[in-house]
Parts: C-alpha cells; structure tokens; sequence
C-alpha cells in the first residue's frame, strides 16, 4: 500500500527561537506526530540545532533587537520559505505579514496568522518603544494586519478574548489556548530544606518581576526559609540592569536566563523544584482580559500560586484551591505565610489546562485547509 504524500507546513518566527514552546513543543510536534505533515521551523537560533527526528530547524543569523539583522531575517524567511514550497504557513509575528501576503499573491500558498498578542494594545500599553512614538507603531502594525486579513486561510488565536478585541477577524478563526504541554514523566520534587517561590517567562515591567521581587523581600523578613527563583528572558538591557540592582544584595534571589534565552525545559524543571509560583502583572488593558501562560503551567503541574486578585484568573484556581490570593500593593505578610504553611492545595486536580485540551482543535483546523 502506498503511503500517503505529507503535506510540508512551514512555522516561521522572527524573534522566537526554533524551539519555542507554543510553535515547537506544542504546534509542530502535534503537526508532525499526526502523520499528515513535513514539519519545517524557521526561527531564532537556539541551542536546538539539529533537527528532530520529525521536524526540521531552519535557525536565522543572531541579531540584536533593534538592527540591520532584524531586518535581514524577514528576508532570510522569505528564501527559506521559497526554496521549501510548502502548503501551508503558520507565521507568529506580525512582522512577516508582507513576507507571507507575497508568498501568498505570487506562490499561492494558504497562509495562516497565529495570534500570540493584541500586538497593538501591546505597543501602545508597555514601555517596549519611545512614548511618542508609540501609537504610530501600534497603528501601523494594527495597519497591516488589517491589510492581510483578506489572504489569511486561517487565524488562531492564543486567548478567547482577541475574538472581541480584534475588528479584523471575520469569522475565519479558532481559538488555541496556549495551556501546558507537560513533559512525560513530569514530576514535582518534594522535600525542599526552603520555600522556593519562582517567577517565570518574559522578565519586563510590564510582567510584574519587580512586585514578586519586593514581595519576595517582604516574606523572605519574617520567614528566612523564603527563596526566589527568577528565570526568563529579558529583552531590555536596561530592565535587567535594574533587577540586578533590586536582587544584588539579597542573597535569596536567584537570577536565571535574564540576557539570554531561557529553553522551557528549565521552566518546567524550575516549576518541579519549586513550592509556589507568583502570578501578578501590573493592571493595563493590554493583560486584564489574558491568561497567563505562566498561569497554565502552574496549574498543570499543581504548584500553589500566589495569585493577583484578577476576577478570571481567581475563578480558574478557586476549584482546586490552587492559590492564595494576593494583594501585592499591600501585602499582608503573616497571613500570606501563615496560609502558605495551612492550605490544602489542589483538592481536586484542574482540568482543561495542557495542550491536549487544545491539540485536537488545532489539528482539525489545519486539516480543514484542503
């Protein structure tokens, strides 16, 4: 019997490194593993450089943020993607839409935008450019999208709430949440002579690691057991020049990652070894309506959370008692500690919270692309 002809898919990235958790770990192995796909990953290099058994890597030339290289890349994925004629591509920044609406109008291939970000609430509400300039950028960005709407086969967005937030849709969407792909044989570790509090993902103003490094402070007074674990990236050097500032006399704090990339399988080894996880961003309406990757994972993998008082995260926790709700302006000490000795947390495992929740809405909606 003759095996049937996969499909070659193309996943491309600027900024995300080939091994990124949504496009690699959840998406591309999903893709690959279903048997229907040649799987094809054009990204940031990362310390993943030899292709898996199932998918292949095509790593970019490192560059910095703002750069000639930044550039080049958006044509590097243009070659990349020409010379492999794929089907399909999944592109995950707006920054390749004029690349791929190209690839679109001259090769034909279906093209599909993976919504990770309200991109422009995200320009207009964090400090990633100049104030003045901000709007520009964001409604340039909101421009395009806008612009290639029409020649996307599909978008997937990454939270329920985008569908609201979003004038450009249409009605040729499905919603993939970015939940948990636990790792087999994931298991957390017990027996900690400390209390290991983690702070994990993106490191910015805007993700709230300065509260959960002066909450850390304030418990780590009246209880010394107390350890923090920062471990992400941080794409502002000045940002992390100032959380070294802020943890630089404070022993307790542990810096991982920072200037460089964090691999996820860190992230979920420091969630094993970890007693509580702090989940808190600063209040701004580009976050208020958002779940937290960072909130998936916890939850996943059962790790009590000390949690902002955020309405929709309280209600994904509140069944399982899977956190204590925090308030981290003003943060009652003795109780949050008296709480982190006496809870019972997870009385009940969550539910609806790993990738396998979301794999098979995924798939079905690639496949429907005839």
């Amino acid at each position: 019997m003759q095996e049937m002809k996969k499909r070659r898919i193309v996943l491309a990235s600027v900024l995300k490194p080939v091994d990124d958790t949504r496009m690699y770990e959840k998406m591309g192995v999903s893709l690959a593993r279903s048997g229907r796909y040649e799987v094809h990953i054009i990204g940031y290099p990362s310390n993943k450089q030899k292709d898996e058994a199932f998918v292949h890597f095509h790593s970019l030339l490192p560059f910095n943020r703002i750069s000639f290289g930044r550039l080049a890349a958006r044509l590097k994925v243009l070659k990349t993607t020409i010379k492999l004629k794929p089907e399909l591509i999944i592109v995950t920044t707006p920054e390749l839409l004029i690349v791929v609406s190209l690839i679109r109008i001259f090769y034909g291939t279906k093209i599909i935008y993976d919504i990770q970000e309200n991109y422009w609430q995200n320009i207009l509400y964090t400090n990633s450019f100049p104030k003045i300039i901000r709007p520009l950028i964001a409604a340039t960005v909101r421009l395009k999208e806008t612009i290639a709407s029409p020649l996307f086969a599909l978008l997937l967005l990454a939270e329920k709430c985008y569908a609201d937030e979003l004038g450009f849709l249409k009605k040729k969407y499905a919603v993939i949440e970015n939940k948990c792909k636990v790792p087999d044989g994931f298991e957390r570790k017990q027996g900690n002579d400390f209390v290991q509090l983690i702070f994990t993902g993106t490191l910015a103003e805007s993700t709230g690691v300065f509260q959960a490094i002066a909450l850390a402070k304030k418990l780590h007074s009246l209880e010394p057991k107390i350890r923090l674990h920062i471990i992400g990236f941080c794409a502002r050097p000045e940002v992390l020049q100032k959380i070294e500032n802020e943890i630089s006399k404070s022993p307790f704090i542990s810096l991982t990652g920072g200037k460089n990339l964090v691999a996820h399988h860190s992230i979920m080894d420091a969630i094993a070894s970890a007693n509580f996880g702090i989940v808190y961003y600063p209040p701004s309406p580009h976050t208020e309506n958002k779940t937290p990757t960072k909130l998936y994972e916890y939850l996943a993998c059962k790790l009590p959370i000390l949690l902002q008082n955020n309405k929709l995260w309280v209600e994904m926790c509140s069944p399982y008692n899977a956190a204590i709700v925090t308030d981290f302006n003003q943060p009652d000490v003795k109780t949050i500690l008296d709480q982190m000795r006496e809870t019972n947390f997870y009385s009940t495992d969550p539910e609806g919270v790993t990738w396998q929740a979301e794999e098979k809405k995924f798939l079905e909606a690639i496949d429907s692309l005839k």
